[in-house]
């Protein structure tokens, strides 16, 4: 029953709607939508143009008072590193977000639940949802619990390709470089493996449904690894 799936989301981001035709617009596709004969609900696109808005703001108030030495060009790179869709994908699947998305068969059959695209979008949509359901603090709340918490290992993961660049060359340890190793699955749902090397020496694999976050997870896979035996590459 969608009823309780719904329930089970609220139990999951620790907030209950008023108005629970709020939270399934937020998580209705547009392809799931147009297949609706009678009883069509609108698709998360409104919900995820407020909610974007709305992230922009709080992140933006919070990078603000959190850094009151970082200039603005550094805080606007943050800012859009913390709310990029990779950024927002991961935090959503952190939550079993994908999990309750309402998907078209067309759409599901082609891999949908599983693009950063349509996950990161649904997170807005849910976010514009609870602002209009209760207003900005309880949007804050949400956005500071599953988004904004736990910062410098999300920032460890959003910026892990440029992390590794960065650490790579004040090492001087060799060129860094991406090598896909496989592909996996139908070409309408297919996975990259990449390996992340330096000179010659596997740094970290990855997984992703692109080349770029196959290279990303690779790269996050290099840095936890460094971290962990905290040596030099």
């Amino acid at each position: 029953m969608l009823e309780d799936r719904l329930r089970r989301l609220e139990e999951k981001i620790q907030y209950c709607f008023r108005d629970q035709t709020l939270l399934r617009q937020a998580l209705t596709h547009s392809s799931f939508s147009n297949e609706q004969k009678i009883n069509r609900y609108p698709d998360y696109e409104r919900l995820e143009f407020l909610g974007d808005a709305v992230l922009e703001l709080v992140s933006s108030d919070y990078m603000f008072h959190e850094n009151p030495r970082m200039s603005e060009g550094e805080l606007t790179k943050r800012r859009s590193s913390i709310v990029c869709e990779p950024a927002l994908a991961f935090c959503a699947r952190q939550i079993g977000l994908e999990r309750f998305i309402l998907l078209g068969k067309g759409e599901e059959a082609t891999g949908g639940r599983k693009r950063d695209s349509i996950i990161s979008d649904v997170m807005e949509a849910v976010i514009g949802a609870v602002y209009l359901d209760s207003g900005i603090e309880e949007a804050r709340n949400f956005i500071r619990r599953f988004i904004l918490s736990d910062l410098e290992h999300k920032q460890l993961f959003y910026d892990a390709k440029t992390i590794l660049q960065e650490e790579v060359q004040k090492e001087n340890c060799g060129l860094l470089r991406y090598e896909l190793i496989r592909e996996e699955g139908p070409e309408h749902d297919k996975n990259f493996v990449v390996e992340a090397l330096i000179g010659d020496r596997k740094a970290g694999t990855g997984t992703g449904h692109s080349k770029k976050a196959a290279e990303q997870q690779a790269a996050y896979a290099a840095l936890l690894k460094r971290k962990k035996d905290e040596t030099t590459f």
